[in-house]
């Protein structure tokens, strides 16, 4: 019986792949299982400091190369990607693995050590931004300019991007996520909700300019997914009357790592490549 692989040959970077209940690692699996080599991002001394802690990385890339279908390969590369300097390098060391670069799942984010508009200062704001904003945004400029035109000519700041149109599919595709902010408050979160919150807003910019050189952009809101914020022993926020609530929600439970990986998966594939510039929500109902 044939193995269904629409992704084979294709190599995927995912980036904040360092634990086994993130989504970064169901997003890995996924892809791994659709035909994908895989390079995994992780930043183990950020997990260090927040209450659920780190998990055992060599078990984590045991996990990911056993999904790899036959003749994938696999290569983990850890970066702060606080630091500028850390991205090219890591989207020159995912594309070297195979020669090129077809997917990018920036899922990586700083969470934990936010506030309330009250506790708000500069530093606060900019750690935020300069992880879950700046990186991505980055990370995004430098997978484009490897599929950008060369010419002799320099740039100018602004200048229209032309590409190679037209295209009879996907040349690449690039992955943000963004979280409930754009359906509801979060409070005590200000900072991580502005930080998500401006690649919501700057999706539907972007996204045209990097389908003129054929790269589908989507960004995701998995809405609440179980990561280990929510469990009693390892959670960073109150859990009183929780279990009510969410017996009040359409599917009666919150999502799990699988729920916004499975999307990420079909819109990767051919058949979900007309999906562009979009900001989709993979909630449960929760928005609702």
């Amino acid at each position: 019986m044939s193995i269904f692989v629409p992704l084979h040959g294709k190599t995927a970077l995912v980036t904040g792949v360092s634990r086994r209940r993130g989504i970064g690692f169901a997003v890995a699996l996924k892809l791994a299982s659709l035909g994908a080599n895989v390079v995994i991002h992780h930043h183990r001394p950020h997990d260090l400091d927040l209450p659920w802690g780190g998990d055992d990385l060599d078990a984590l890339r045991a996990e990911v190369r056993a999904h790899l279908t036959k003749g994938a390969q696999f290569a983990d590369v850890p970066a702060d990607l606080s630091d500028p300097s850390a991205i090219p390098a890591l989207i020159a060391t995912a594309a070297a693995i195979t020669g090129k670069l077809d997917i990018l799942v920036c899922n990586h984010a700083k969470s934990g050590d936010d506030g309330s508009i009250l506790d708000m200062t500069a530093e606060r704001l900019s750690t935020f931004y300069d992880v879950n904003t700046r990186s991505t945004l980055l990370l995004t400029a430098e997978f484009a300019q490897l599929r950008a035109p060369r010419s002799d000519k320099p740039r100018r700041p602004g200048d229209r991007i032309v590409g190679n149109k037209p295209y009879a599919e996907a040349q690449g595709h690039v992955f943000w996520m963004t979280s409930g902010q754009i359906h509801g408050a979060m409070q005590g979160e200000v900072a991580y909700a502005a930080s998500k919150a401006a690649l919501a807003g700057v999706t539907a910019t972007v996204a045209p300019e990097l389908l003129e050189l054929g790269i589908v952009l989507n960004t995701i809101n998995p809405g609440p997914v179980n990561t280990g914020y929510m469990d009693p022993e390892t959670t960073d926020r109150s859990l009183e009357e929780i279990d009510q609530y969410i017996a009040t929600t359409p599917f009666g439970r919150v999502g799990v790592p699988q729920d916004p990986a499975e999307l990420i998966g079909w819109l990767a594939t051919p058949q979900g490549s007309w999906v562009v510039g979009q900001v989709l929500t993979t909630d449960g109902g929760f928005g609702l």
